[in-house]
């Protein structure tokens, strides 16, 4: 989550405007002192994005001096089946920084669609919303999966660059565009719509920040919803690092199953040969890369192909024609060559002002050398993915401002049980934060077993949407432990058995693969078959 990609003084005043929020939210119908002005705007909605209503609101920069600047927030609405109608869903689709003003419509197809009035909205610094701008730097490093030691300082350098670029053009607005006020924000969309309580669906980042708002405003959430959650404790270098965990255990359980199908895909006949016959390609791709695909394009493939179950038989395939291709099979001849055609492979990390400054509301650590000793370390365990980035130094290792108040503690006290949704392979929050939200909110936890999808409510895992539609509409919880199963791996036998027999978690379609695991054409055709179907899984909010 960084350029590496393209791949949170003021502290009593601001403390007593917490008082005062928590004392509004002990009596339901009551305003912050100060903000009644905001609460009780009148507004006219207006169609937008086709099947859409939208309107600006407005909103104090600073929550403690509401008499100062002030910034633009859009909102949109679906509205429910009048006859069916519970009230209304805030969603949030995470980031930080991620627009939201058209996700209702991405959930209209969605029972609850039908019950409650879909609410999106750009957060402060995002989209049609007052943006939070940064000045663009030039890179100031080469992004390489695996660094040597001569250029870890090029990336404290970059970062650096990129604070610099943020605090010359957003410096006044930075200290306030944190979760927190976020979540103000989202109570004073609950009072422009005139509910008394809101019901929340956040994704990713999007589960803290509903989070957040619970604990500020508990008599003012019904149910709640965290998909994909991010860890309570991991608040942010943390949650980062565990995401380079997430991609390596990925590609282990990638490594047993294909050894187990030595026959289909001859890439070695256990998780041990597999990895070696890995990193042998890696090698061979740092010193000589094929048809622009080199060492880097190759890590990025594991890190994101692994993720998907459903294409584990594609990654072994591509990596049988990256095999050939380093042993004088012809190169491809495309104009666009497949390490260029990766560049647009995975989900695209946010990657704007509104980022490199909520993830610096906690305090990160000063000291370039200990990024240095993670990212020497990371670079040999884990460099699927860009694993190593995740370590670097980061933007907020170099904070020029000093954050108005400290993260939320998060707690539930006053608003109903809610559910946490987990898939056990997802590597952008990785499973362990499931487990960990739903202890610390007392909610109950929804497991997806053998999956690495990141968000699962309205992206076709059936299980998942009617254990949620019941909760959401009924009112009913599942257990406080489930699971629900991810989608099937290849359809591809095991070594020594049957077509019908030894295959692993449902039968998937296997489309075009052979008895000897060929399928013809270029490297270039491979990895575009890859990024095909890894497209089919990203989410697009």
């Amino acid at each position: 989550m960084s350029r590496g990609t393209a791949v949170v003084a003021g502290v009593a005043a601001l403390f007593g405007a917490q008082l005062s929020v928590g004392t509004a939210a002990a009596q339901p119908n009551a305003v912050p002192a100060g903000l009644q002005q905001f609460y009780d705007q009148q507004v006219t909605w207006e169609p937008c994005h086709g099947i859409l209503e939208c309107v600006d609101i407005t909103v104090p920069l600073d929550y403690s001096n509401p008499d100062g600047e002030r910034l633009s927030l859009a909102v949109s609405r679906k509205k429910a089946d009048p006859e069916r109608r519970r009230g209304v869903l805030l969603l949030n689709p995470g980031g930080p920084g991620g627009s939201g003003l058209t996700l209702p419509r991405v959930l209209t197809h969605t029972k609850a669609a039908k019950a409650f009035d879909l609410i999106g909205f750009d957060p402060r610094g995002v989209g049609r919303s007052t943006q939070l701008l940064c000045e663009l730097t030039p890179e100031l490093m080469k992004f390489n999966t695996r660094p040597t030691d001569g250029e870890l300082a090029a990336w404290a350098a970059d970062a650096q660059a990129v604070e610099a670029g943020c605090e010359r053009a957003a410096g006044g607005m930075r200290p306030y565009v944190n979760t927190a006020n976020t979540a103000r924000d989202m109570d004073v969309i609950r009072g422009v719509l005139g509910e008394q309580k809101i019901n929340y669906l956040g994704y990713s980042y999007g589960t803290y920040l509903g989070a957040v708002y619970g604990s500020l405003f508990p008599q003012h959430l019904n149910r709640s919803v965290l998909d994909s959650a991010v860890h309570p404790e991991w608040i942010w270098r943390d949650q980062f690092k565990a995401q380079a965990y997430g991609h390596r255990e990925n590609v282990d359980l990638w490594a047993t199953w294909v050894g187990r199908r030595h026959a289909v895909f001859g890439l070695g006949k256990n998780q041990r040969e597999v990895l070696a016959t890995l990193e042998d390609l890696a090698a061979k791709l740092n010193d000589k890369p094929v048809g622009g695909f080199d060492r880097n394009s190759l890590d990025l493939a594991m890190g994101t192909g692994s993720r998907y179950r459903q294409l584990w038989d594609d990654l072994g395939h591509l990596l049988l024609d990256i095999r050939n291709a380093t042993e004088g099979a012809p190169e491809p001849t495309d104009a666009l060559a497949a390490g260029a055609l990766l560049r647009d492979l995975g989900i695209a990390d946010v990657r704007n002002g509104v980022f490199d400054t909520v993830t610096c509301e906690a305090d990160w650590p000063r000291d370039v050398n200990s990024y240095y000793s993670d990212m020497k370390l990371f670079r040999e365990r884990y460099p699927y993915g860009f694993g190593v980035l995740r370590v670097a130094p980061w933007a907020c290792t170099f904070r020029s401002f000093t954050p108005p108040e400290k993260p939320v503690e998060l707690k539930r006290d006053g608003y109903q049980t809610g559910l946490v949704i987990q898939g056990d392979g997802d590597t952008q929050t990785h499973y362990d934060g499931g487990p960990a939200m739903a202890h610390q909110l007392r909610h109950h936890l929804i497991s997806v077993k053998d999956e690495g999808t990141h968000g699962f409510y309205g992206f076709g895992n059936s299980c998942v949407e009617q254990k949620v539609d019941r909760y959401l509409i009924d009112g009913v919880l599942p257990s406080t432990r489930s699971t629900c199963d991810g989608a099937p791996r290849p359809d591809v036998p095991r070594d020594g058995w049957g077509s019908a027999a030894g295959r692993e978690l449902g039968t998937g379609a296997d489309r075009d693969v052979t008895a000897s695991g060929e399928r013809g054409g270029s490297l270039a055709e491979s990895v575009r078959r890859f990024i095909e179907r890894n497209k089919l899984h990203e989410k697009q909010f």
